[in-house]
C-alpha cells in the first residue's frame, strides 16, 4: 500500500468502471474477493502521490516497474464490484498522451528521451502479450470532459462536503452500504469532500446511444461526438452489470463550495441533448454556453498562484 500523506493533489478527475467479481477470471477473482474484505485500502490520492513521487528520482520512473494489486471497491444491491487501479498500464498510456501535450524542451527536462524510449519499448512488448488489455479508470486534468456527463443523470449526483453540513444523495447514497468506494471516504479518503455520479452500466450505454443519435442528427462530426464514440466503445468492454462512476476527484479541493453546490453539469448536458432532439437550437446553445463558462473558470485555476 502506498505511504499515506497529508498532501492533497487537486487537479485530476476520474471516470471509473466497477465490475462484479464474476467478471474476473481465476485466480484474479479470488484475489479481489480477499482484497474487498480488507478493513483499510488506499485512496486515489495515495495512488496519485505515489505516481508523482516516482518522477522525483534521477532518472525518473514514469511507469511503475510492477502492476498494482490495488483496487477501489463498492457494494451495490449485495454485489461486490471492483475497479482495479492498473497503474502501470495507465502510466504507459498517460506517457503517450504527454508527448503531444508539452513542448519538447519541457518534456525532455521532465522525462528524458532515453527514459521515454525505454518505456515505449516496454509497453510495446507488454501489449504483444496482452492485446486485449484496457484500463478500468480514465483520468482528466483540471476539468471533467463534457462527454462524460452524457453517461449520468442529475438525480445520480452525490455531493458530500466532508463536514457536518450534510450531503446531497444520489445513486448508492451514503446510507446504502457503500464498501469503501470512490465516494464516501473510500477512494477519496476519510472525511474528504466528494462530488460524484454513479450509474448502472446499462443506463450509461443507453445514454451514450441516445446522445450520439441526437448529436449526429443535429451537427457534423466533431470533438464532442468523437469523444462520446470513444467512451461508448470503452464501456462495451465491460460486464453489463458493472457500475460507472464519474468522480470529480481532487477538483473538489480547489473549487469553492458554492461552485460545487451549484454545479449540475449532468443536468445541463441532458438539457442540451433534449433540446437538440426537439430541434430547439437556441435552448441547446444556452445549455452549452453554461457548461463552457463553468469549465473555463475551472481550467483557468491551473494558472493561478
Amino acid at each position: 500500500m502506498p505511504k499515506v500523506s497529508s498532501v492533497v493533489v487537486p487537479y485530476a478527475s476520474y471516470l471509473r468502471v466497477y465490475e462484479p467479481l464474476a467478471a474476473f477470471p481465476e485466480p484474479e477473482r479470488t484475489h479481489w474477493a480477499r482484497y474487498a474484505r480488507r478493513p483499510e485500502r488506499p485512496s486515489y490520492q495515495d495512488e496519485l502521490r505515489a505516481s508523482l513521487a516516482d518522477l522525483v528520482p534521477t532518472p525518473p520512473i514514469p511507469v511503475p516497474v510492477h502492476e498494482s494489486r490495488d483496487a477501489f471497491v463498492v457494494e451495490a444491491d449485495g454485489v461486490v464490484c471492483v475497479c482495479p487501479w492498473r497503474t502501470r498500464l495507465r502510466g504507459w498510456q498517460a506517457l503517450g498522451e504527454l508527448t503531444g501535450s508539452l513542448p519538447a524542451p519541457v518534456l525532455d527536462a521532465v522525462i528524458p528521451p532515453v527514459v521515454r524510449r525505454q518505456a515505449a519499448a516496454d509497453y510495446e512488448a507488454w501489449l504483444a502479450r496482452n492485446p486485449d488489455a484496457r484500463p478500468w479508470i480514465r483520468t482528466a486534468t483540471w476539468h471533467v470532459p463534457l462527454n462524460w456527463f452524457v453517461l449520468v443523470a442529475d438525480e445520480e449526483r452525490f455531493y458530500d462536503r466532508g463536514d457536518d453540513k450534510g450531503y446531497d444523495k444520489g445513486y448508492g447514497e451514503k446510507a446504502d452500504g457503500d464498501c469503501d468506494g470512490a465516494g464516501e471516504g473510500g477512494a477519496s479518503g476519510a472525511g474528504a469532500p466528494v462530488l460524484r455520479y454513479r450509474t448502472p452500466m446499462v443506463q450509461a450505454r443507453r445514454r451514450v446511444a441516445r446522445g450520439l443519435k441526437a448529436l449526429r442528427d443535429a451537427m457534423d462530426e466533431g470533438p464532442l461526438i468523437d469523444g462520446l464514440v470513444d467512451v461508448g466503445r470503452w464501456l462495451e468492454e465491460f460486464h453489463p452489470r458493472s457500475l460507472v462512476e464519474l468522480d470529480y476527484g481532487g477538483l473538489v479541493h480547489t473549487l469553492p463550495e458554492e461552485m460545487l453546490d451549484e454545479d449540475h453539469s449532468a443536468a445541463d448536458v441532458a438539457e442540451g441533448i433534449e433540446a437538440l432532439r426537439d430541434g430547439d437550437g437556441a435552448s441547446a446553445g444556452e445549455a452549452y454556453a453554461r457548461l463552457v463558462e463553468r469549465w473555463r473558470a475551472v481550467r483557468e485555476r491551473q494558472f493561478s498562484n
